[in-house]
């Protein structure tokens, strides 16, 4: 299976040389095709496409990795995705692996990551991504994401149906501390969220800012504040139908099935990102 690594904190980013390192280590077939620089907050982008101009690819060198093919492109890594599936780089990916970010993407504000957004691009396409991000601590632990994403990747992701995209957020711990996987929805914010620093005389300043909120325990930021990897299953682009099947109120409390809270098993199959059902609307909670 041929995976493409990529991510939105560039190319130089220690978090993607580890990501490729443990996955190659792990006898996948690696590719590396990631921003030439950070485009954190892209989203699903593709940057400036004219048919006059062109884009600057720069083939690279993975630390610690020689034998890994890799090139930095001059634009976000959605247009990294579609790059690669349209053959730029060789044979099309079978898989996407985004990340490892510097930081959390948890609630609704994953529309904008780039991380997330290379994923989603991966899923138009017809294949299934991960996308992996990891809390700011002490120390950058990105060897606890990386292995968290190999298991991940290889207990549930391979054998998932077409066009699944799983969202995975790691505690900033020791992979020995971790409480380990759970399955999660998406919360109202994540940790921070876009503040106003300024809007006067012709420019506008942003600021990241704590919300304040107390997750519930059930949602990706909940879980990981409790220690937990928090992995949430995403559709992109869907067609929303009304339904008379009510879905119930509360999870059971055995199931086969993925619902939020309850730790990641090998029972679990992962939801098909392509198959007819109702939508469920995410809790906006109380702003």
């Amino acid at each position: 299976m041929r995976l493409l690594v990529t991510n939105d904190d560039g190319i130089e980013s220690e978090g993607i040389h580890v990501l490729a390192r443990v996955l190659h280590e792990a006898g996948h077939d690696v590719r590396v095709v990631a921003p030439d620089r950070d485009w954190s907050g892209a989203g699903a982008a593709l940057g400036r496409l004219h048919p006059d101009d062109t884009i600057d690819v720069t083939e690279v060198t993975i630390p610690g990795a020689p034998d890994i093919k890799a090139w930095s492109v001059a634009g976000p890594p959605g247009l990294t995705v579609l790059a690669t599936q349209l053959g730029a780089f060789g044979e099309p990916a079978d898989l996407v692996v985004s990340g490892i970010n510097a930081g959390l993407n948890t609630g609704r504000s994953i529309l904008h990551s780039g991380t997330v957004g290379a994923a989603l691009t991966g899923q138009n396409f017809g294949i299934s991504g991960l996308a992996v991000s990891v809390a700011w601590g002490d120390d950058w632990y990105w060897h606890t994401a990386a292995r968290c994403a190999l298991e991940v990747l290889e207990s549930h992701l391979m054998g998932a149906p077409p066009r699944t995209v799983l969202n995975l957020n790691v505690p900033a711990c020791n992979y020995d501390d971790l409480g380990g996987v759970r399955w999660a929805r998406l919360a109202a914010f994540g940790a921070v969220r876009a503040a106003m620093a300024d809007a006067s005389q012709g420019r506008l300043q942003m600021e990241l800012t704590a919300t304040g909120l107390n997750p519930e325990p059930d949602t990706d930021q909940g879980t990981v504040n409790d220690g937990y990897a928090a992995l949430t299953t995403l559709v992109g682009v869907v067609e929303a139908w009304s339904t008379e099947t009510e879905l119930p109120s509360e999870p059971p409390l055995v199931s086969e099935h993925v619902v939020p809270g309850v730790p990641l098993e090998a029972v679990h199959t992962v939801p098909d990102a392509s198959a007819h059902r109702a939508l469920r609307r995410p809790d906006l909670g109380v702003i």
